[in-house]
Formats: structure tokens, C-alpha cells, sequence
């Protein structure tokens, strides 16, 4: 019989892929593990309704946490082999995972393992990103472009976008529903989720920004005042149609620029509300220029060394997002 991973090693490993980003960090995921195989599904009852209406940003999620996945158990000294969407009758189901023993552990792989812990969304105007072009050329061969769609929007964009982004709060000002999820996912934690109230940024702040989301219950303050206007580079993550296999491979190449961006010092903050509405949907698929439509945006740039340092989101614990039978779990 083939080695296989511990149940240390996959405990390590989805602690590690549980540090994914998510929309309002609901981490919709949750894995089981038998000895052999790992699987992963998509947790319906996290989705966010009328954020999220069609589950896109769900299946995003979980693809990014299946990224993070690859990358710790790459580092650990595995490679792994997904059957995507294995059963017709579960669709939840997103993935079974088989591993292989690598040949070798690069420094590659421990790098980008370690960059997990190191990411994080950065809502504040960022500097631009130095060395841009270069680095640009080596994102770009970090992930397979025939799934995943990457443009990098140019500079006269923004008004476009902070336009958009206006026209998205303005839709949903009489959502009770979006306003009602919005409040309870954001500006404090509930059960180990949501988005901390220090992490969000104030009107002030956002102003700076203009294609952030808003967010209520915002401290005031004026952080990072020495960047007077945000100037990211912002990417655009797009597919060629909506299936649920397009969002989980969309979220996985998201995981891959978040991951490599940090490794390249570079600050990220994912711009997801930008594709919620149809309305600006359609302004973002107008500006990159082809017919693919857009999944996600990604602010990134360069953030000044912070005042103080910002706490980390909470995720929820392992027992939770996790299962497997005794006779795989680690000895106490």
C-alpha cells in the first residue's frame, strides 16, 4: 500500500488552508479526511444569501482554501490529485484529494507555505507596487491561463471602477437582507467568523481608496495618511462561463496571485463586491476588453510599515472545519 499522509500532516495542512480569505471571512468550507483520502465540500448553510445570491463567491472561497491546501501539503512534502465534483448527486462535493510523496521540497514550497500566515487583506490605500512588470511576468507563469483569465486593469480604469463601486452601494441601499448580513459578518466576531471591527477601515479612509466596499460600523481615524491616494495595480480574475468548476478553479488562482504577491512583498486586498451586481459586472467586463467574465479583483501594492500592528482575523477552529475517524487521528 502507498504511504500516505499522517493525520498530523492533514491536520497541519487545513489548519493552514483555513487562514483563506473569504467573503466576510464566513469560511465556507469543511473537509473530511479517512486515512486515504481527503474531501472537500462547500458548507451551504455559510453561504450569504443576498451577498451572494448565486454561491459564486462560496465555490471562490473554497477554492481558495483548496490552493492553500496544495501549497501546505507541498510544503509538508506531498503533491495531490483532485477528482473534481465526484458526485452528480452532491454537488457540494467539491473535490477528492489523493497525495503522491514529491521527489523533492523546494524553497519555493516553503516559502509560499509560509506566506500563508503572512497574507492578509489590506483595506488602506497602498503606495504603487515596485517592480511591477518584471514580477508580473513571473505571476503569470505561476498558474494555468486556460482556465483563469488575469488583466491588469490600466490607470485610467479608476473612475470607471470608483464608479461602480458607488453604483453597487447605491442598488443596495434599500436591501435589508445585504444590510442585514453585512452587519452581523462585519465589525465584530461571532463564533471564531466575521471581520473585526479594527481591521475595516473608516469613511475617511475608504475615501482614499474609491473602489472599496463600504462597510458598516467603521472606526474612525485616518491610518496611512501618507499615501493621500490609492495607486494599486488592480487585477481582474475572470472565467469564460459560471459553471461551479469555473468559481473553485477561479478561487484557486486567486490563492495562487495572493500568495505569490506576498511572497513579493507586495500588499493585496480582494475587491469581490465589484462582481456582485449584474450592473457592475458589466462595467468591469467593459474594461478588460474581452468577452470573459469577471469572478474577482485584487487591489495590490505596497503599504508603508504599519503604525501598529492589525490583529489577525479569527478562523474557526479545527475540530470544526475537519473530520476524521480515531483510528487516523494523531496520538494525544
Amino acid at each position: 500500500m502507498n504511504e500516505q499522509p499522517t493525520g498530523e500532516t492533514i491536520q497541519r495542512a487545513v489548519l493552514l488552508a483555513g487562514r483563506a480569505p473569504s467573503l466576510h471571512n464566513s469560511q465556507p468550507w469543511h473537509w473530511t479526511y479517512d486515512g486515504h483520502t481527503l474531501r472537500l465540500f462547500a458548507v451551504p448553510g455559510r453561504m450569504l444569501p443576498a451577498t451572494d445570491k448565486s454561491g459564486r463567491q462560496l465555490l471562490i472561497s473554497c477554492g481558495v482554501a483548496l490552493d492553500h491546501l496544495r501549497a501546505a501539503m507541498a510544503a509538508a512534502g506531498w503533491r495531490i490529485h483532485l477528482a473534481r465534483f465526484p458526485d452528480p448527486n452532491r454537488r457540494e462535493h467539491l473535490t477528492n484529494i489523493t497525495f503522491e510523496r514529491a521527489r523533492i521540497v523546494t524553497e519555493g514550497d516553503r516559502a509560499r507555505a509560509d506566506a500563508i500566515l503572512r497574507r492578509h487583506t489590506d483595506r488602506l490605500p497602498f503606495q504603487a507596487p515596485s517592480g511591477w512588470s518584471d514580477f508580473e511576468q513571473v505571476l503569470r507563469s505561476t498558474f494555468e491561463p486556460s482556465a483563469v483569465t488575469l488583466d491588469v486593469l490600466r490607470d485610467d480604469s479608476r473612475p470607471a471602477l470608483a464608479c461602480a463601486s458607488e453604483m453597487t452601494a447605491a442598488l443596495r441601499r434599500y436591501d435589508a437582507g445585504y444590510h442585514a448580513e453585512l452587519s452581523w459578518w462585519t465589525g465584530h466576531v461571532v463564533a471564531e467568523a466575521g471581520v473585526p471591527k479594527e481591521v475595516l477601515v473608516s469613511p475617511e479612509e475608504r475615501q482614499r481608496v474609491g473602489v472599496a466596499r463600504t462597510f458598516p460600523a467603521a472606526p474612525t481615524g485616518d491610518r496611512r495618511g501618507q499615501v493621500t491616494d490609492d495607486h494599486s495595480v488592480i487585477l481582474v480574475l475572470s472565467t469564460s462561463s459560471d459553471t461551479p468548476d469555473d468559481m473553485v478553479r477561479c478561487g484557486e488562482v486567486l490563492s495562487t496571485v495572493l500568495l505569490e504577491c506576498t511572497l513579493a512583498g507586495y500588499a493585496t486586498c480582494p475587491l469581490t463586491h465589484l462582481t456582485e451586481t449584474p450592473q457592475s459586472r458589466a462595467v468591469v467586463r467593459e474594461l478588460i476588453r474581452h468577452p470573459a467574465l469577471p469572478q474577482a479583483l485584487i487591489r495590490v501594492g505596497i503599504a508603508p510599515e504599519p503604525e501598529q500592528s492589525m490583529p489577525a482575523t479569527p478562523r474557526r477552529p479545527l475540530h470544526e472545519i475537519l473530520d476524521m475517524p480515531e483510528s487516523v487521528r494523531p496520538a494525544r
